[in-house]
């Protein structure tokens, strides 16, 4: 049996959740799960917008099916060619052969890569519009958004900007289609914080010129391939002014991250030492042992915070492993704008910082207080006096009222 939304009189949520898959891309925990999110137009025209993943397909063409009532499949739209969201193209055209692939010429050529054979394609430019009745849409490509194909779309008659990957967020549905039907920025930002910073992260200039494309649009609705529907206009203003922060890194609260890695407990010791302090002072923290989270989830909060700290044993001569995986993934998201701190730790020959310092040179715009702060095998009364002057100096970076 169907399980649809309507988003519109004439739009219809086709898509369903996934609650089975533990690591989104191979690479992101989804402990809550993960949509895939496809959307029909009922017109004069019928019009599908993207399909889903396959281990949601059969779910997926039922929707379909009932939410055509019989009718034919005039197009479907590719807005972007990531398997997620394209898995299920070739099943869908062999059940509605006569349907109109409509994408660009970069997705055409993706799809002959995926499926081996070249669909039935309409190819659109940017700046295209394209009627199918009362609605018309217009097509902007937003390259590296996150793919090199990634296209967006938006309905004059609805105000539905269909976004692709942009302003997606981590989590089944659960039967709530829009976000004022949760609480959104309460329970589900860091969600789509994390899928953004993770997933798109890196390519904020172009994030930034997809902005300056969809900012001039009279949008009544957001519909993104995965999580909620934005339908409120000051969600969607608050929402978008997060991605205008994280595309600019911009960072969102000032306050200290400190993630650490510590073998025996002594470069824990200090990080918590540090977190004491700071807090004393009335500054947030937020701690993170990288051993045993996520790096997707220090990521995110990397790209919340003002202050960073990281804190490593010496470890072959270099930083700690799971210190290293970290900071390689900090500079691969191209993380800018934040004041930097080192904590290494060494019992004979340390040079964890050294290290630190230089797997975080590519990013830009990063200030790193120095020098670093060094201990030796663990902290103790000898240490007092140079830790002080360690945190009044990151303590001296950071605005009163913090």
């Amino acid at each position: 049996m169907q399980c649809t939304r309507k988003v519109t009189q004439d739009i219809l949520w086709v898509g369903a959740d996934d609650r089975r898959l533990a690591m989104f891309e191979g690479v992101y925990s989804v402990p809550r799960g993960v949509s895939y999110n496809s959307y029909l137009l009922l017109d004069e025209k019928t019009v599908l917008f993207d399909t889903v993943d396959r281990a949601v397909e059969k779910t997926f063409l039922e929707n379909v099916a009932y939410g055509l009532g019989g009718r034919a499949l005039d197009y479907v739209i590719v807005h972007h060619m990531e398997p997620d969201h394209s898995a299920t193209l070739m099943s869908l055209l062999e059940k509605y052969p006569e349907a109109v692939v409509i994408c660009n010429d970069k997705t055409k050529k993706m799809i002959e890569q995926f499926f081996g054979k070249a669909p039935n394609a309409q190819i659109v430019k940017e700046g295209e519009t394209l009627s199918f009745g009362k609605h018309s849409l217009t097509f902007y490509m937003a390259p590296m958004v996150h793919w090199p194909e990634v296209m967006l779309s938006f309905d004059h008659e609805s105000g539905v900007l269909f976004s692709a990957d942009a302003f997606g967020t981590f989590g089944a549905l659960n039967g709530a289609l829009f976000s004022d039907e949760v609480d959104f920025f309460g329970e589900y930002l860091s969600e789509a914080r994390r899928y953004y910073t993770n997933i798109v992260g890196k390519y904020g200039p172009q994030v930034q010129a997809a902005l300056k494309k969809v900012a001039p649009l009279p949008v009544k609705m957001i519909a993104p391939l995965h999580g909620f529907v934005f339908r409120d206009g000051e969600t969607i203003r608050r929402f978008i002014g997060k991605y205008d922060a994280w595309s600019t890194y911009t960072p969102e609260k000032t306050e200290v991250v400190i993630a650490y890695a510590s073998i025996y407990g002594n470069t824990e010791n200090a990080a918590n030492i540090l977190a004491c302090r700071l807090r004393e002072r009335g500054i947030a923290v937020d701690m993170f042992d990288v051993s045993v989270t996520a790096a997707s989830e220090i990521v995110s909060a990397a790209f919340r915070a003002s202050h960073l700290v990281f804190a490593s044993p010496t470890y072959n001569n270099g930083v700690f492993v799971t210190m290293e995986a970290l900071l390689h993934e900090l500079a691969s998201h191209n993380l800018q704008n934040r004041t930097v701190a080192l904590i290494e730790n060494g019992s004979w020959a340390p040079s964890a910082a050294k290290w630190m310092r230089e797997i975080l040179s590519p990013c830009k715009a990063l200030h790193i207080l120095e020098p670093a702060f060094t201990v030796r095998s663990a902290l103790g009364a000898q240490d007092a006096q140079s830790f002080d002057a360690f945190i009044d100096a990151l303590v001296a970076t950071i605005p009163e009222k913090a």
